[in-house]
């Protein structure tokens, strides 16, 4: 016997998957909350703990990767919430439109550990529109000597345009790596140039 398979409409799935957002928070069952956003370098995903922003990633790092590795160093209970993310999209969005030059988000500093944390803490400090050399964040770390060190936390900076790793540069003035792609850090940095 085959029984009629009832049909969902777009708005039905939309509020079960916002019921079950609500219903996971409520019962301290969402580990990671996550949503993606267009930007001038492209798709970010944003990702959330009780904390704070804990990820911010390039999709072109691959959103199934990110979203495996944060069930991993975090939690297996992650879900697609974007109501979590108002404030973030709004600072993003006035940060890329030229009117914001610092972000005041809460911050989950989990995934970084050690120097690299030590490191992207101080990324902050590079003031909107000027750019440090690794060596200069090195010893702004209290490691003059470990500029290689340097390169590898920013590279692996779980927070990039948030704590702005973009603004690290080589000691020569090349720009050096970058998460989303040296193109994406050539944006980053002209934008700021022109506020």
């Amino acid at each position: 016997m085959n029984f009629p398979i009832p049909s969902v409409s777009t708005s039905d799935l939309a509020w079960l998957h916002d019921k079950l957002v609500l219903d996971a928070e409520a019962a301290g069952l969402l580990d990671v909350a996550y949503r993606v956003v267009d930007t001038p370098v492209g798709p970010l995903l944003l990702a959330s703990t009780t904390v704070g922003l804990v990820k911010v990633a390039f999709v072109a790092e691959g959103e199934d990767a990110v979203l495996d590795e944060l069930a991993r160093q975090i939690g297996p209970r992650i879900l697609d919430a974007p109501g979590r993310f108002d404030d973030a999209v709004r600072q993003l969005d006035e940060y890329f439109g030229g009117t914001r030059t610092a972000f005041d988000l809460p911050l989950d500093f989990r995934l970084a550990t050690g120097f690299r944390r030590e490191v992207i803490s101080r990324l902050a400090d590079i003031e909107y529109g000027r750019t440090a050399s690794y060596a200069d964040v090195a010893a702004s770390a209290g490691s003059p000597r470990a500029v290689r060190a340097v390169g590898t936390a920013c590279a692996k900076n779980p927070l990039p345009v948030v704590l702005p790793c973009h603004r690290v540069v080589r000691t020569d003035g090349g720009l050096g790596q970058y998460a989303g792609g040296v193109e994406a850090k050539q944006i980053l940095l002209r934008l700021e140039a022109a506020a």
